[in-house]
């Protein structure tokens, strides 16, 4: 998501002309790092949103009423900034400079009666996101929402009483006041991409905007220009900077083909645009609303998912580090036959070596060369030649067992990433908590003690229609997979699943007919849409009668085996 300094920028300037005048009557804290303020400017009624969450900082205007969502006890940081904040005047909303920080300065009546001004700080900055309030006159830190101590920077802390220090720089231009000259140098830097050191030199701008950037200027000289010059890249910069200061834009919003929102930005994005749909807006603030709250419920899967992917994934990483070290024993193992021989040649030669040689050299039989031995002082030329042996013996016991172990390591692989697709694939919370029962039922996770052990699973197949008419059921896990390929589907059915790619078994009903291309085909799209490879294209499907498919004894939920197969390469596609 590119919330970058010039949608901070756009979006200070919105706010700046709807509630400076305005007064804040109250304030919440609905979350440990986020805020709500409830001003009144004018005749209009506001709420201002305040996020500093790493995962999704931002600052706008909210419709949805929140006021119901105010903890009965307030935080001691909410109740700092009721003192110093509620019933004060917003003078101006401002950014600095063109980085990710907007300045809200607000005069407050003191204890004793007197006008002073305050100031409540918002960077907008990923993982360093954070709110201070200041006082104006001493430039100190009142207090921070996230404080920052010594032993979390060496370089700025963020305590009660320290002067405010606005972040580092990073020698950047602003993007409002760089000129040609600023450019020319920029473009000088020949060890990255333009598009790159337009991010490395000018704040706030971010690899999607720079892209813009250059496409635009581009475009704007036409075909027959050979370079872009930093007089172009100016001029287009200078456009942006114009639009956003005097608020004439059509933010947009990119969604997916399942109208999930992707991302938003004040400008368009030629990138997104030939890819996504887009939803235009009046002002950066409703973008912005409409962008975080619709992805509101994919947030709230991916937290109650975060414990289940962290689990997968760190079981996953041990997987692959064993079967690397299994590969490698394996390797050295299969590799092991100059022990047998060199066996062989110090029991043909032990009237040569003197006891107590660390070394022979003695002629090899195999192939009439000269091969030099390292021998062990500590033992006779005897027991040398048995160590050898007993090295052969226990590398060929190595080869089977290291055989097997990289077997199952591999089948542990294979359904677990299947289940982390599932996870990364969820849709509800209920496929979720499915999930979760089958990982705590393979003993991948402790069960809970509310778990019912003997409830059956509520969740049914996805369903749809193709367009002869045919019914497509589709899996939502591994347990409803078996379910649905082993005891639901006829054995005339068609299988579908992505070839050598975790997903879901689909079930193409034939009804004892034989399907038309086109419901293959789209069989094979919601193969590969609910595959891990949802976001690839020409995608390779394999399908076969589920008669051809077999579970083996003791494999694990959602592994099967089959035969007679074919193989189809679709692009991932949900709707019918």
């Amino acid at each position: 998501m590119a919330y970058d300094g010039l949608v901070t920028g756009a979006m200070a300037v919105y706010l700046n002309g709807i509630l400076a005048g305005g007064r804040i009557n109250k304030i919440y804290q609905t979350d440990k790092e986020e805020l709500i303020f409830l001003i009144n400017a004018g005749r209009e009624k506001h709420q201002l949103y305040i996020s500093a969450n790493s995962g999704h900082a931002r600052m706008h205007l909210i419709e949805e009423d929140k006021e119901q969502a105010n903890p009965q006890n307030p935080t001691a940081f909410c109740m700092l900034l009721r003192k110093h904040f509620q019933s004060g005047r917003i003078t101006s909303i401002q950014q600095v400079e063109s980085e990710r920080i907007i300045e809200i300065h607000v005069d407050h009546n003191d204890d004793l009666g007197f006008s002073v001004s305050k100031k409540l700080t918002v960077e907008i900055m990923g993982k360093h996101s954070n709110i201070i309030a200041i006082d104006v006159a001493s430039g100190k830190i009142i207090d921070s929402i996230k404080r920052i101590t010594p032993d979390l920077s060496r370089y700025r802390q963020l305590l009660p009483g320290l002067p405010y220090v606005y972040p580092p720089d990073q020698n950047k231009v602003s993007f409002y006041t760089v000129s040609t000259e600023d450019l020319s140098r920029i473009m000088e830097d020949g060890s990255q991409s333009l598009a790159k050191a337009l991010v490395s030199g000018i704040q706030g701008v971010s690899p999607a905007i720079s892209q813009e950037i250059c496409l635009v200027a581009i475009r704007a000289a036409g075909p027959k220009t050979e370079a872009l010059t930093a007089e172009a890249l100016h001029k287009v910069i200078k456009g942006m900077t114009d639009s956003i200061h005097t608020g004439d834009l059509k933010p947009v919003v990119y969604v997916d083909k399942d109208r999930v929102p992707i991302d938003f930005h004040v400008f368009p994005l030629s990138d997104a645009e030939s890819l996504l749909d887009k939803i235009v807006f009046d002002n950066p603030s409703s973008a912005a609303e409409y962008y975080f709250s619709h992805k509101a419920s994919s947030n709230r899967i991916r937290q109650k998912s975060a414990d289940l992917t962290r689990t997968l994934t760190t079981a996953l990483d041990k997987l692959y580090l064993k079967t690397q070290r299994l590969s490698e024993d394996l390797y050295a193992a299969e590799n092991a036959e100059p022990y047998r021989i060199y066996g062989e040649l110090l029991t043909a030669n032990l009237h040569k070596i003197s006891p107590g040689a660390s070394k022979v050299t003695v002629l090899n039989y195999y192939d009439d060369t000269e091969v030099e031995i390292t021998l062990d002082p500590r033992f006779s030329p005897s027991q040398n030649a048995q160590r050898y042996f007993r090295k052969y013996n226990k590398a060929k016991t190595a080869v089977r067992e290291k055989k097997i172990q990289l077997e199952e390591a591999n089948h542990s692989i294979g359904y677990l990433e299947s289940v982390l697709a599932y996870v990364e694939n969820a849709g509800t919370l209920e496929e979720i908590e499915e999930i979760r029962q089958e990982l705590a039922e393979g003993g991948y996770l402790r069960r809970r003690k509310n778990d019912n052990r003997h409830s059956k699973s509520k969740l049914q197949p996805y369903a749809f229609t193709a367009s002869d008419g045919s019914r497509i059921l589709v899996g939502r896990n591994n347990k409803e997979n078996d379910h649905l390929t082993l005891k639901t589907a006829d054995k005339k059915d068609l299988w579908f699943h992505t070839k050598d790619i975790p997903g879901s078994h689909v079930i193409l009903s034939t009804q004892g007919q034989k399907p038309t291309d086109e419901a293959m085909i789209q069989a094979a799209s919601l193969a590969a849409y609910y595959s891990k490879a949802r976001n690839s294209s020409n995608v390779p499907v394999d399908y076969t009668l589920v008669r051809y498919v077999k579970k083996p004894s003791g494999a694990k939920p959602g592994m099967v085996i089959y035969t007679d197969h074919k193989t189809l390469y679709v692009d991932p596609i949900k709707e019918l």
